[in-house]
């Protein structure tokens, strides 16, 4: 009689905890899905804190340090507003 008290005990302990831990669990989940939907996204030109450009093009690095190590044909594509391939 005492071990199938036990073994009922421990079920319903067992049981008990996971409701407990599904609902809060759950609970946790809706106010995350909540705050992420309530917060702004951050739009594409202030999320770097640089100056803002249009999406997609391209900003050449006209840093001395980076420019003494172009090739010519990169400074061409970049003077081109293109993309480099070239390295």
């Amino acid at each position: 009689m005492l071990n199938g008290f036990r073994r009922l005990a421990v079920a319903a302990t067992v049981a008990g905890s996971m409701l407990v831990g599904g609902i809060g669990g759950a609970a946790l989940y809706a106010t995350t899905l909540a705050a992420q939907a309530a917060s702004p996204s951050p739009s594409p030109s202030s999320s770097s804190g640089s100056s803002a450009t249009t999406p997609g093009k391209f900003v050449p690095n006209e840093n001395p340090a980076h420019e003494a190590g172009e090739s010519a044909a990169r400074e061409a594509q970049e003077n081109a507003g293109q993309f480099p391939t070239v390295p």
